[in-house]
């Protein structure tokens, strides 16, 4: 494992991102913070701060981790909880709002999320730099919580 990255080799080293107007410029710094750790990173836009339909996006990112074309996604609006309401609409798809460490990291451990979601309006950068890397080098710890998860995608 890369000690530099430990999260692209444990993972894959590809990510899909989107974001609507208000977390455009959000998105920006954390593709930088992504790609400066090694992952190639697919944006799925929005391409600028004018306003736009935060489900257009939520649809773009949730539908490729959905039909497995990358194996995480992040997803980030102005609180995320629209964000969050598209893409668990997708089947496969966990995705989990977190606005702090602690829920970052048990949304893998026990959630086994597939898509973090942020809210741009809610977080500062340096806090969702720290949800990207805690949720990113965080593994899902299986066992009861497997047979939780096989369960949700029944």
């Amino acid at each position: 494992m890369d000690k530099e990255n430990p999260a692209a080799n444990a993972f894959g080293n590809s990510i899909i991102i989107g974001s609507d107007h208000a977390a455009f410029g959000l998105k920006e710094k954390i593709k930088t913070f992504l790609m400066d750790r090694g992952f190639q990173v697919e944006d799925a836009g929005a391409e600028s701060e004018g306003s736009v339909s935060y489900v257009d996006y939520g649809k773009k990112v949730a539908n490729a981790v959905s039909k497995g074309q990358f194996p995480r996604g992040i997803l980030l609006c102005g609180t995320g909880l629209g964000m969050s309401m598209v893409a668990n609409r997708f089947p496969k798809v966990r995705a989990a709002l977190c606005s702090d460490v602690f829920s970052a990291r048990m949304s893998r451990v026990h959630n086994d999320a597939n898509i973090l979601v942020m809210g741009g309006r809610i977080i500062g950068d340096v806090l969702a730099f720290e949800l990207v890397r805690t949720w990113l080098e965080t593994e899902f710890e299986g066992g009861r919580h497997l047979d939780r998860i096989q369960h949700i995608d029944l």
